[in-house]
């Protein structure tokens, strides 16, 4: 629709400047000859008018003849033949006003209507160019907006994509893994095999209920780490030791969904699993002021072979969190020697309720 005829507020203030244009028409009439002012008046204002709501169908030829789209020899003849068409209907409508108000006997000087027929031409001209100009002004800051709200919602699609990407690679790397856990143990424990089956369906019953959502409360995002964790407690026995020291007030903040059981899957592959005497990983939580600090440390072998790993665990980390939060959230990597440390701050936000399933 018309931006114009679309408000209410708008139209009227559109005509009230199309009545002072008739009113600035009926002036110089006046001025230039010896008619009243009341005649002036009385002919010009509704011309003004008139004019103005003429001028309201060049929105659909601007849009239609966008600028910098069409070439100017067409714009120019589009143009200049209906502004001569427009202006052409509107001076045969002001000469029979003209001559109404000459037959109507309300005056006592009427003027030769032809005489002002010049003038109403380059006036009209005028007022038609301006209308012109500013609806050309107005589209091209309309096809802005929607060029900025498309670009908008192609940054949010591609983001979701991406965030989808990366939440997909996570439970396939982590089924990799387990299978080689499961496999090692049939032959020497089936009994162990048979309990690690079960935890990794239970591990992928919580990741499926929670994976699809883009965050969820700190507690069950440890009891996903914790189920890992069982897992591999079962092929690494008294090797592997864990140690979770969350503060209670932190417990219900949000987190993106499996942000911490990657980390927990490389201390244990990369960490634990080179050491003979083992080791503990420790996940920590607290708040840091308007942060929520987590941190997943272990310890290493400094003499341990290079990873054969496709580092997929932690860059999806990264990439998530980045792709959530940009500048207000970070992820930092701590080495030494003996150990290894993954730090990431995020904003310390409760976490809404998450809907149940039907």
């Amino acid at each position: 629709m018309h931006p114009i005829l679309a408000h209410r507020g708008r139209l009227l203030l559109y005509l009230a400047v199309w009545v002072v244009f008739g009113a600035l028409l009926a002036g110089v009439i006046a001025f230039r000859s010896d008619l009243s002012l009341a005649w002036a008046l009385a002919f010009a204002l509704p011309l003004g008018v008139l004019l103005g709501m003429q001028a309201l169908s060049s929105w659909y030829l601007v849009q239609m003849l966008p600028a910098g789209e069409v070439p100017l020899a067409r714009l120019a003849a589009t143009w200049g033949g209906t502004g001569a068409l427009l202006l052409a209907i509107w001076l045969w409508l002001a000469l029979g006003w003209a001559w109404v108000l000459n037959a109507s006997g309300l005056f006592a000087r009427t003027p030769d209507a032809s005489a002002l027929a010049p003038f109403l031409l380059f006036s009209g001209s005028v007022g038609l160019g301006m209308v012109v100009l500013g609806h050309y002004t107005v589209a091209a800051f309309e096809r802005s907006r929607q060029a900025e709200h498309r670009a908008l919602e192609l940054r949010v699609l591609a983001r979701e994509a991406e965030l989808r990407f990366l939440r997909g690679q996570l439970d396939p790397h982590f089924l990799f893994n387990s299978l080689n856990s499961v496999a090692a143990l049939i032959g020497s424990d089936a009994a162990a095999a048979r309990s690690m089956c079960y935890l990794v369906a239970d591990f992928f019953r919580k990741s499926v209920r929670l994976g699809t959502q883009h965050s969820i409360p700190l507690h069950e995002e440890l009891s996903i780490a914790e189920t890992f964790l069982a897992i591999e407690q079962i092929r690494f026995g008294a090797r592997l030791r864990k140690c979770f020291e969350i503060e209670d007030d932190v417990r219900n903040l949000a987190v993106p969904a499996l942000v911490l059981q990657p980390l927990v899957e490389n201390a244990v592959h990369h960490g634990i699993a080179h050491l003979l005497e083992g080791g503990e990983v420790t996940v920590t939580a607290r708040r840091r002021g308007a942060l929520l600090e987590l941190t997943v440390e272990n310890p290493c072998d400094p003499e341990r072979p290079a990873s054969r790993g496709t580092g997929v665990g932690l860059g999806n980390v990264r990439a998530r969190i980045a792709s959530l939060f940009e500048h207000r959230a970070s992820v930092d990597v701590e080495v030494s020697p003996e150990r290894f440390r993954v730090l990431i701050l995020l904003p310390a936000v409760a976490q809404e309720p998450i809907p149940c399933a039907s």
